[in-house]
């Protein structure tokens, strides 16, 4: 799904391979399968079928919308709402995405994501690293595999935890539309993340937080699908992310998120990466 989060990650390196061969067609089939994870995939369902008791069709055309400088306006009140320059001195983080847990070392360009058994330990900038299953390294496809996999979730779960400094990213535009009467901001993605073209329609309080996205994205069969963004929290570096999507059967949310200046005031002196660094 999504373009994904900090500018110190090269994001267009999403489609490379771990190693010189290319992942297998079924290893990609399995990505962009898995990307939304199954709560928002049963939200969407619950979504389309209230739809129709209602007797409207969630699936929505995209807009078209004016850009120029009262989109790039908001799209600064917006930035500056969530403190996205306290972003930048937020050099480790950590959150839970559904089955997925997530630890980030900015500052080096590590990434460990947790599933169950399973531990992926890789780099940001070429996508190697070294996996886990219990204490069993694993190796050959399970391997590229599993990196494979690891990477999608990541640029995925990392894209939901702050997608908010991403919208003046290479490849953006920044347009007005009109929803309700009042300015909403949509985002395009022309390049980067994992499906270029992808599009999201904010609606924005007059304090310039966000309460709500609408997306048109590649791995969704409808567009306009409304998501509530909501349960801001403030990060020990100043920066605010949204934790919670919507309330009940339709909604998700992610857990345990925490970051910090350094990857050592986050969680201590054992360093997690240590396997990279061999």
């Amino acid at each position: 799904m999504i373009a994904a989060l900090a500018a110190d990650v090269d994001w267009t390196l999403h489609s490379r391979p771990m190693e010189p061969t290319l992942p297998t067609l079924r290893s990609r089939a399995r990505i962009w399968g898995k990307r939304l994870g199954l709560g928002l995939l049963a939200f969407m369902l619950v979504s389309m079928v209230a739809g129709v008791v209602a007797g409207f069709v969630i699936d929505q055309p995209r807009p078209v919308g004016t850009p120029g400088p009262e989109a790039e306006a908001l799209a600064r009140r917006m930035e500056a709402a969530v403190h996205a320059d306290r972003w930048a001195e937020t050099g480790a983080l950590e959150w839970t995405f559904f089955v997925n847990h997530h630890l980030w070392d900015k500052q080096r360009g590590f990434v460990e994501v947790r599933q169950r058994d399973l531990r992926v330990l890789l780099r940001t900038a070429d996508q190697t690293g070294v996996a886990f299953r219990g204490d069993q390294p694993l190796a050959g496809e399970d391997l590229r595999e599993a990196l494979a996999d690891a990477w999608g979730y990541f640029c995925n779960d990392s894209f939901w935890l702050n997608p908010l400094v991403k919208l003046f990213d290479p490849g953006t535009s920044r347009s007005i539309v009109q929803v309700d009467g009042r300015d909403a901001l949509l985002i395009e993605y022309a390049s980067g993340g994992v499906t270029p073209g992808d599009a999201y329609l904010w609606l924005v309080d007059d304090d310039g937080i966000p309460h709500e996205w609408r997306m048109w994205v590649g791995v969704l069969p409808v567009g306009g699908v409304p998501i509530p963004w909501d349960g801001f929290v403030t990060l020990s570096t100043g920066a605010r992310v949204a934790t919670q999507h919507g309330e009940g059967l339709l909604g998700f949310r992610l857990d345990a998120v925490r970051g910090a200046a350094t990857l050592e005031e986050l969680v201590g002196d054992e360093d997690p990466f240590a396997p990279l660094l061999r």
